[in-house]
């Protein structure tokens, strides 16, 4: 990829997030959301300032400002450990504001020299490979964003029925075969985060996975069933956590007189029944007990998703081509969820459907290294902090996942008692 491609790369994720950020301004910045999230004003001052120790830090002789280190580092607490700053803690709007646009400045000015010096082979990173580190970095708060716009308390108007449209997924049959995981490392030419290296085969036996996503329509039935008030269906510590938190539905959907209805972003709907069930790991966990399945392995995932008939792996689920409207939704072409069965034309070859888009999917893997890890020097915690046994590997993407994130090696993560990501799940049956 040229400088200039790149350097477009970063202006179009700037937009995205500046259009996100300003719509958080209509209600309070200074709103948490969601209680293990910073307040909505550290990702205003967070972006920028991540750039700029990243990539221009070393090389310039602005001296640090204190919020410099202030917007360093988001964080991903684990048990209790919520944050308990005020809104009072934070610098006003007008002052981050300067901040991001005097250091936004200052970035642009230095990185067309930076790019230019670059040299590729050696143990350090060049500028670009950087650079992209920041883009979908960037990208990824994006998603950040998205969520917690969706759990802020700002108005948002209540809209009729969609058609209502119930859909049941069958069960598709995966023949046994090796998946890939991982990609090879080729010099910092391509970018990959430390999380995506190294490539290696697993064998995977035969087994059966759902065509499509959970709907909307078949968690409902779950709910109506008492799944949420039967231990049979929850791990202990799944069951604690539920108990604990009083969690009798999933945190997308409300109870009003008439039923049910889910949030997005910009209104409220009578629940869409062939919208995917976006819900944390342990409700998706529960729902396929009850349906007497599971969760399907990372290898599981990737074997219905990228392989074929005939042996050879897919860098898509539907083939070679770019990703594109067609296949899935993603990169913000719709904030709305689509039907589960939508997007035949991003089927896998065993016609598996919508694996790309409308919404991460939970797998049974814990997080972990693959053979070969090393982290990167540049952001040692990026991920090796998460290998501990408390995350589980999402696959997929969702409607504010930019195309870049939807390569095969790419891996997200969460905690299983994290509800709030536009994440939802397929089940599948061991044979």
């Amino acid at each position: 990829m040229s400088s200039r491609e790149s350097l477009a790369r970063l202006g179009r994720a700037r937009r995205i997030t500046d259009a996100l950020l300003g719509r958080a301004r209509a209600g309070d910045l200074y709103e948490r959301p969601i209680p293990e999230r910073h307040r909505l004003i550290f990702y205003l001052g967070h972006l920028d300032a991540f750039e700029w120790n990243l990539l221009a830090a070393p090389e310039s002789s602005r001296r640090a400002e204190p919020l410099d280190a202030l917007f360093a580092f988001g964080i991903d607490p684990l048990g209790s450990g919520l944050p308990d700053d005020t809104a009072g803690d934070w610098p006003s709007v007008a002052r981050v504001d300067a901040y991001v646009t005097s250091t936004r400045r200052r970035l642009d000015a230095l990185l067309p020299v930076l790019l230019a010096s670059d040299r590729y082979g050696g143990d350090a990173p060049p500028a670009a490979f950087l650079l992209e580190a920041a883009i979908e970095h960037r990208l990824m708060h994006a998603e950040t964003l998205a969520y917690l716009l969706n759990r802020s308390a700002s108005a948002r108007p209540y809209r009729d029925a969609l058609p209502a449209r119930d859909v049941v997924s069958a069960f598709v049959r995966i023949p046994g075969g090796v998946a890939t995981l991982g990609r090879r490392r080729d010099g910092w030419r391509t970018f990959g985060w430390d999380n995506e290296y190294e490539a290696h085969e697993v064998a995977v036996d035969a087994f059966e996975i759902g065509r499509c996503m959970v709907s909307n329509g078949e968690f409902l039935r779950f709910v109506e069933a008492g799944g949420y008030e039967d231990p049979a269906c929850w791990s202990v510590e799944d069951w604690r956590w539920r108990a604990g938190r009083g969690i009798a539905h999933p945190s997308f959907w409300e109870r009003f007189a008439g039923g049910w209805r889910q949030r997005t972003l910009s209104e409220y709907l009578p629940l869409p029944l062939d919208w995917p069930a976006y819900v944390s790991h342990a409700e998706a966990a529960a729902y396929a007990r009850w349906m007497h399945a599971s969760l399907p392995t990372e290898a599981q995932w990737h074997r219905a998703a990228y392989g074929s008939l005939h042996g050879r792996e897919r860098p898509y689920p539907w083939g070679t081509d770019a990703p594109a409207a067609c296949h899935g939704n993603f990169g913000f072409h719709d904030e709305r969820p689509h039907a589960v069965d939508a997007h035949p034309q991003g089927d896998s070859a065993f016609h598996v459907r919508g694996l790309l888009g409308n919404g991460w999917e939970w797998t049974a893997t814990t997080f972990a290294p693959l053979p070969g890890f090393e982290a990167f020097a540049f952001y040692p915690g990026y991920s090796a902090d998460f290998f501990d046994d408390r995350h589980y590997v999402l696959k997929g993407g969702g409607p504010f996942t930019d195309a870049a994130l939807l390569r095969r090696p790419f891996r997200n993560w969460f905690q299983p008692h994290y509800p709030y990501v536009h994440a939802g799940f397929r089940c599948v049956r061991n044979r």
